[in-house]
């Protein structure tokens, strides 16, 4: 039984976000790979761009920052310079300040650090779980998914746990701000230039600004400096210490990617469940834990492509992409690429290599939280296995309406108890 069978005519408008509200469109990525790999995709709101879409040549060029720039932006839509600078946060950048701002806060999300959190996730996936279970038929999404990364990310920053309901609303209204599930500012149905400073043009990016800065002013006057919020404050080797500005989007990139990477992985592993029940039996009884949460990752890529700029013309199959050109690395074609991966649209929880390139691999821009990610996803399985006998759909499953943000916003299932 497959998972999910992509149902678009293989010439998907890759540009609208109502393409991908049925998942993402493998069918035309599946042609792109064969016929065009690098593929010049008109954008009837912007500029046209390149398309992406075989995985060799994503982690070829993802590598290649002389070539392919952070510099101007990570998303399809275009900006104004000044824009750029007012939202940017240092994924948007390149060497060297791209690793000046890294440098900062890599130790907090290093591995070993990030394994110390193991008993806190256990103890979180306990409370989640036995609340959820406690029913037969739930949103999957709602009840477990989109739990557990906010209250960890809650631990993590030092967040009071009355604030993470609001946070993680304001999180979707920034990342799924195509959605109108998530916000009443749906990014491509208004005309407007009123938030175009604030992080992804939302509305919610100058409410999380308001709230960072009283939260820190709050943590100060309690003497309350530690975690990854006052790491970021510190100044550098040079002295240097990073605007107002720089601080807010950091705090808005937290909140939001902080949350949607693994929600949305953990919303595609039970999708995968429901239609592969051999995966329920493989996680009771197989060793399989070392490769599985890579597996369930790529399989949800939760970022569904990452935007660079040519900083100078590149020749690929033939083709000559031109200095300033936008190009679009998509990962999701990335992931299902069938010269990279055996069966890609089958869970295989034992994979490996498992090359994907879901945190953007092959490149400096690596996700920092891929160790937070991999462990919540592991502990959130192991746990979830422990207390089920059987996991069906209880209805269809439904896909965010963006082309940025690959993920099941709901996901009906029913349970049997161990």
């Amino acid at each position: 039984m497959t998972v999910w069978t992509p149902t678009d005519d293989g010439h998907a408008d890759l540009t609208s976000h109502d393409t991908f509200i049925q998942g993402a469109p493998h069918n035309t990525f599946k042609r792109l790979r064969d016929e065009d790999p690098v593929h010049w995709t008109p954008y009837p709101s912007g500029e046209d761009f390149w398309s992406i879409t075989r995985h060799a040549d994503i982690m070829e060029m993802n590598r290649n920052t002389a070539v392919f720039s952070s510099a101007r932006g990570i998303r399809m839509e275009d900006q104004s310079h000044e824009e750029y600078l007012a939202r940017r946060t240092f994924q948007e950048t390149d060497a060297p300040e791209h690793m000046k701002t890294r440098i900062k806060v890599a130790k907090a999300f290093s591995k070993p650090v990030i394994a110390q959190f193991e008993e806190d996730i256990r103890v979180l996936c306990d409370e989640i779980l036995d609340e959820a279970l406690a029913e037969e038929s739930f949103d999957a999404t709602k009840s477990i998914a989109r739990e557990l990364p906010m209250r960890m990310l809650g631990r993590i920053l030092g967040l009071p746990d009355k604030d993470l309901p609001w946070l993680v609303e304001k999180g979707d209204a920034l990342i799924a701000n195509t959605d109108p599930d998530f916000t009443d500012h749906v990014l491509d149905k208004l005309e407007t230039d009123e938030f175009r400073m604030m992080p992804f043009n939302s509305p919610a990016g100058a409410e999380l600004y308001v709230y960072a800065k009283e939260l820190m002013a709050d943590k100060e006057a309690a003497g309350d400096t530690e975690g990854v919020l006052h790491m970021i404050l510190q100044p550098d080797k040079d002295g240097n210490t990073i605007t107002e500005e720089e601080f807010r989007n950091f705090f808005c990139l937290l909140v939001a990617a902080g949350n949607d990477t693994t929600r949305y992985s953990i919303a595609a592993g039970m999708q995968a469940m429901c239609h592969q029940p051999e995966l329920l039996g493989q996680m009771q009884s197989e060793d399989i834990w070392a490769t599985a949460p890579d597996e369930i990752i790529r399989w949800a890529t939760p970022a569904l492509y990452f935007r660079r700029t040519l900083a100078q013309d590149f020749e690929a199959h033939g083709k000559t992409m031109r200095e300033g050109d936008k190009v679009l690395f998509w990962w999701s074609s990335g992931n299902r690429d069938e010269a990279a991966f055996d069966d890609p649209f089958r869970v295989n929880l034992a994979r490996e290599p498992n090359r994907h390139v879901s945190f953007g691999q092959g490149g400096p821009h690596v996700c920092l939280g891929m160790w937070l990610a991999r462990l919540e996803v592991r502990v959130l399985f192991q746990e979830l296995a422990k207390r089920i006998a059987h996991i069906e759909a209880d209805g269809p499953h439904e896909f965010l309406r963006s082309n940025f943000v690959g993920g099941i916003k709901k996901l009906p299932v029913r349970i049997k108890r161990a």
